[in-house]
Parts: C-alpha cells; structure tokens; sequence
C-alpha cells in the first residue's frame, strides 16, 4: 500500500482497465522504474518509506501548484489555487506584457475582495502569506473553449508526400500542396486539407519514412521545399549544376509516376540538399535578410538548439546518445564551442527551417485565397525521437528510459511500443508547459485547424520501461486541465480549430471533457455503432456534432480496398491475419454487406450495391447526412486507391508512408490527372449536389470505442 500511494501521489497508476469490470495489476518492477524516471527513489521498502514521507511533506508544505489554471470568464471569480491560501495571503501578478494586478485572500472577517480581471494569457503569480513564506506559480488565463469551424465543410485528408506532380523531385512538397489547396477550394468547394505531420526527420541511411517518429516537432523537415520556389533559386550563378539536379529530380519523378517505383525519401533529401547548398552563395536581398533575421529572433534558442543538433548531428551521427559525453549536454561549454566552430551548418539549418516556414504560409495563404474557410489542418505527432533534436535539446522534460506506447486491447495481445520518450509530466508543470506552449504556437503559426494524435494523452500515456514488454507498462496521468488550457489558449490566439485523435481507448470522461472545451473529434464510419445496443450501424443522425467525419484514416484500409475485401486478402499474404482466411473474409463481407444494406435503405445508393465506386460515393453520401462539422475524404478514396498508407504491425514487409496515391489498378496517380479523374469529379459532385432531406432512421447515440491501430 505504501508503495502504491506513492504511486499515486505521482500519478502513476498501479492497475489499469482494458474493459469495464476487468482491472488488470502493474507489475511492481514497472511502478518502480517509471517512478525513477519521475526522479522518485522506490528501489527498496526504506527508499519507498522515505520518497514518500517527503513527497507527503511537500504536498503539506506546498502554498501553490507550480501552474495554475483560470478559465475566463465574463464574471471572474479567483481561481481555487488562490482562494484555498492562508487568510490575508498578497499575490501579485504579473502579466505577460508586463503589467501588473494585485489581490489578497479573505482576511479574518471572511470578505474576499474582488479578483482583478486578467488578460488571456500566461502570467507570473507570486503568493506571499502574513508569515512570509512565499510561493510563486504559473497563471495561465484561457478561454473555455477553441475557436470553432466558421461554417460546416468537407475536405481532403492527405499524405502530402504521396501527392506527385510534374514539378515535384519524387514526391510531394509544399508547392503541391498549394496547387492542391487553390485548386480543391475554387473548383470542388473544399474548406480545409488535412495533412500528415511535416516534422523534422531524423537524418539515416535509410531515413526513418515515418511522418510519426521525427527528430522535432516544432520544425518542418526541409526535404517538402519547392526548391524552385525559393527566390533565390531564379538568381544562382552555376546554372549548369541546378539543371543537372533538376534532370535528376525528374528521373525521380518518372521512376514513381511512370515506373511504379517507391518514394525514395532519402534520394529527394540528396538531391534537394545539394542544390540549397548551391542557393546558400546567393545573397539574401534587404528585404529578405529582414525576415530572415526576425524569424531568427522569434524563434530563439529554440531554433538555435534544433539547427546545433542539425550541425553535430553531421559530424557524430543522428542519435545524440552516442555522441562525445560533454556535447550531449545542449547547455555544455564544449556544445556552445562546438556551435561557434560549426556556425556555418548552423546558419544553413536555421535557414532551411525558415525557407520551410515561409512556403507553410504560402500554402496557407493559398489555401485561404482559394475560400477555405479553415485551410490547411496540420498533424502534431504524439511524441519524437529518442535520439533527435527535440530529445537532445530538451531532455530534462523527457522521461528517460521510457517509451510511449498503448496497453493490451482487442487489436494487439501484446500492447504496443511506440519507441517515443514521454515528456514528465512534473517538468511540464515546472515549467510553466513552455516545450507545450512553444510547440503548439509555432505548429499553429499557419494553420487553420490542428490534429492532435492520440489526444488521449493530453490525460495520460501508457509508459514502458526500456527493455520490458508494451504488456509490462503503465499509465502516467498529466494535468490534463493544464495541458487543455494551454491548448486552447494557443488555438485561440491562432484563430485555429483543435482536433483530437479520440479513437481506441478512451476513458470515461475524457471525450465530454474535450467536447466541453470545444476540441472536435475523430469519428470513422467503421467504428460507429450502437455498441451498447443493437451492435448495428450508427444512425447519421445519432453522430456527434463536434467531429470530422470520414470514412478511414492513413493507417486504415481505404474504401475501396475495405468494400472490395482487399485489404484481408493482403493481410493474409504478410502473414498478418490471426485466424483463418476464410473465416476473416466472411466476418469482413458480412459487416460490409451489412452497412451495405444499410445505405440503400436510406436511397444513398442508387448505383446499386455492385459497383464500387457507387459504394464509394453511398458511404460519402451518409457522412454529409450527419451533424459533423467537417466531412473529411481521403484523397486516394477520389480515385480508388486500394492500398493502405501504413499498414500497422510491419515494418520492411509492406512499404509504409512510401507510396504514392494511385488508381484501382496500382498505377501511380499524378496531381495534374487526379484533378481531371472523372472518379474524382463523381465523387465531389456528392458534396456539390443540393442534397436530399434525410428519411427518419431509428436509433440513438452512444460513444463507439473505435480502434487505434498504429
């Protein structure tokens, strides 16, 4: 027992339940590393006792949490951190621009004076009680809710690097993308793309292909630079090399879109780097030396940690736990004189993260130009790279020893390992959630909405030990109130919509919490069922408001390949299915037969159930019938494409987050063809369409528990 309320004091739990009614024990070992990595000694009986009895005092002695949330409203009342201080206890706050309010708790007469209306915000709180102790804290003021879509829309949901066009180096950059947004806008009507993570890779022979895996959140990865698109470029003296790179780049190119080959990552970046070293001997012009500048002092040491990392990284290799013992200190004298020795690759990936930083607005300006009404939806992973810049530059916030992972469910026996240190949830709240804060406003610098993966963990992460089993973990509880308000607060001083990856399990709770704070969620056509009764499909009209609605997601089957039946056929080849093939292919027809049925019952399916792409467009049609505020298609749903992105549980087996968007046959599908697929135009005229009034279907709603799969 000593050992589990020590736990709990540093919400780390000792069970957990993968069901209702079903509680499944921690192994002690585990309580005890993850408590170590939380800086708390539980090795044996007497380190336990005496972690303990000071974790007790503190808490006994603590005036005030080191962050404190307030909720803004027209009627502030003081926060409840405040009001439980000592009577006639002073704070003084200081607000982020610098101004300056006062406030005293009740004294023995019990009156409470008034609480100084405070801006939105993050501020500095400083308690001081009669006795002179003295405390002070983080005060972050937020609206109670995120900015809203401004009307309802549908849109694409993307792979950017899968989207190929004439001009790109073998795959998808961010001058496709801005070609897509003005397109998808003024000629389908599109409110929004949804794209995958555009975080910094780790560098590798071979790169790590996984837009979920990066070195750092905060920073684009360079390799989605139009490099022809860069100002520069028009002026580079040696035009006999850029012409070389650019026949070489088209060999790219023809070898995916032509040749049917695989996005070669690591060939792009060989190419695209060798010609922005060319560009880097072409002076910046006024104008452009003034931006670069600013964005150098907007970012700050942020970005001068991450372009360090960039520079040694080069040198000593990408996984900075290898490197010389007094260089994996970012705040070392030998890191600061190993900067200034290497200033000059310094220099090139601060501007590498700039000209990255400006095509993003560029494609959000674009996107914006065309009508969106939201724009571009950028993703924010769930974690980084144990060995990348982020986990070097910031390692004291991040748990070491630790991974991010899920816990034994229906889709995976075992759990799962996702290979991500966790940020500590103390150091989070030590300091004020900067790393959060920093990543959510530079994340959201142009974007109209975010996508928060696995938004479950703004309340807690599943923990594994180095070394131990996904099924060995833990969960490790955040200050979810905390992490909300920050997010919020960031979201509102951005104007964007929040979207929370909500699928898989989710404890009871958090998706009204999320909801209550205006972050949409995520629901696929799939997974929605009346689970608690009738197990049938989920009436269009029983869907939640709050929610992008789609039919799949990049770690899903497609539409076609889930209607067709494909997508057990290729499991089956991997080796992947855990039960016969006959048996997963009757369990797969009969609940694709059975919404099937239930399309055409609703007059959604007037092409009759044999044709695929008529099925395609019935399951469109029935998202469009429900109350989501965004209608999310996957773009390769538009011209049938059968083959998943990524396909959970392998790894060279299958060519995950390497293929480019194709056609029912596999052929590679460029961006000038797609936007003239006659598929694609069918498809889109669903959205376009007046639409019919929907007949009155039966059933009521209830939370389905989806199913995360990667």
């Amino acid at each position: 027992m000593t050992l589990a309320r020590l736990a709990a004091l540093h919400g780390v739990a000792t069970s957990y339940e993968p069901s209702p009614d079903h509680s499944v024990p921690v192994p002690p070992g585990t309580v005890v590393a993850v408590l170590a990595a939380l800086g708390v000694d539980a090795a044996t009986p007497e380190a336990v006792a005496a972690s303990l009895a000071a974790a007790e005092r503190a808490e006994a002695a603590r005036l005030l949490p080191p962050t404190v949330v307030h909720w803004h409203t027209p009627d502030p009342a003081p926060p409840a951190a405040f009001t439980a201080l000592p009577p006639g206890t002073a704070v003084r706050v200081e607000t982020e621009d610098g101004d300056e309010a006062r406030w005293t708790t009740a004294g023995p007469a019990g009156e409470t004076p008034p609480w100084p209306g405070l801006p939105l915000g993050v501020h500095r709180a400083l308690a001081r009680t009669p006795d002179g102790r003295t405390a002070r804290a983080t005060l972050v003021v937020a609206p109670r809710r995120a900015p809203q879509p401004p009307e309802r829309s549908h849109g694409f949901l993307v792979q950017l690097y899968s989207l190929l066009s004439a001009r790109s180096w073998g795959m998808g950059d961010l001058g496709d993308l801005a070609e897509l947004a003005g397109w998808a806008g003024r000629a389908v009507g599109a409110g929004f793309l949804q794209i995958n993570p555009l975080h910094a890779a780790v560098p590798g022979t071979p790169t790590d292909p996984s837009p979920y895996r990066p070195s750092s959140r905060r920073f684009p990865d360079p390799v989605h630079l139009r490099v022809e698109d860069v100002p520069e470029y028009a002026h580079a003296g040696d035009r006999r090399r850029l012409d070389e790179l650019l026949r070489r780049a088209g060999a790219l190119r023809r070898a995916v879109l032509d040749d049917g080959g695989l996005i070669d990552r690591d060939a792009v970046w060989a190419l695209k780097r060798e010609a922005l070293e060319e560009l880097r001997s072409v002076p910046l012009g006024p104008g452009r030396r003034a931006a670069y500048c600013d964005y150098l002092a907007r970012q700050g040491q942020a970005l001068e940690d991450h372009a360090t990392w960039c520079a040694l990284a080069e040198r000593y290799g990408p996984d900075w736990s290898s490197w010389p013992s007094a260089l994996r200190d970012p705040r070392s004298p030998a890191t600061a004189r190993a900067r200034r020795e290497l200033i000059d690759r310094v220099d090139f990936h601060t501007r590498l993260a700039w000209l990255t930083d400006t095509q993003l607005a560029a494609a959000q300006r674009a996107a914006r130009d065309a009508g969106m009404a939201v724009g571009l939806v950028h993703d924010l992973a769930v974690g980084v790279h144990p060995g990348g810049a982020d986990a070097w530059a910031d390692q004291h916030t991040f748990a070491q020893g630790m991974s991010v992972g899920a816990p034994p469910d229906a889709f995976n026996a075992r759990g799962q390992d996702w290979g991500l240190p966790p940020w500590r949830p103390d150091a989070l709240a030590a300091s004020g959630y900067a790393p959060f804060r920093g990543l959510l406003a530079h994340l959201l610098r142009h974007a109209g909405a975010l996508r928060i993966d696995h938004v479950m963990g703004l309340f807690r992460l599943w923990w594994v030990p180095r070394g131990q089993e996904p099924v060995a973990g833990t969960y490790v509880r955040y200050d979810a109130e905390a992490m909300l308000a920050v997010l919020v607060l960031e979201a509102h001083r951005a104007g964007a919509v929040v979207i929370g990856e909500d699928l898989g399990t989710v404890e009871p709770g958090v998706r009204e919490e999320l909801a209550r704070h205006g972050v949409l969620g995520t629901s696929v056509l799939w997974f929605e069922r009346d689970w608690e009764g009738t197990g049938r499909p989920l009436p269009a009209t029983a869907w939640r408001e709050g929610c992008v609605a789609t039919a799949t997601t990049h770690d899903l089957p497609s539409t076609a390949a889930r209607l067709t039946g494909e997508h057990v056929g290729l499991r089956h080849r991997l080796g992947l299915l855990t039960r016969p093939l006959a048996e997963e292919q009757a369990e797969d027809a009969a609940e694709v037969g059975e919404w099937l049925a239930h399309l055409a019952r609703l007059g959604l399916l007037p092409e009759g159930a044999r044709g695929e792409e008529g099925a395609v467009r019935a399951v469109y049609r029935f998202l469009l019938r429900t109350p989501a505020r965004m209608v999310g298609v996957w773009l390769p749903d538009a011209v049938g494409d059968r083959r998943p992105q990524n396909l959970p549980g392998t790894w060279d087996q299958y060519p995950n987050w390497r293929l480019p968007v194709a056609g029912p046959d596999g052929r590679p599908v460029a961006l000038e063809e797609l936007v003239a697929s006659p598929r694609l135009h069918a498809l889109m005229r669903v959205f376009t369409a007046p639409p019919d009034p929907p007949p009155k279907e039966a059933g009521s709603r209830t939370a389905p528990p989806g199913a995360r799969l990667a």
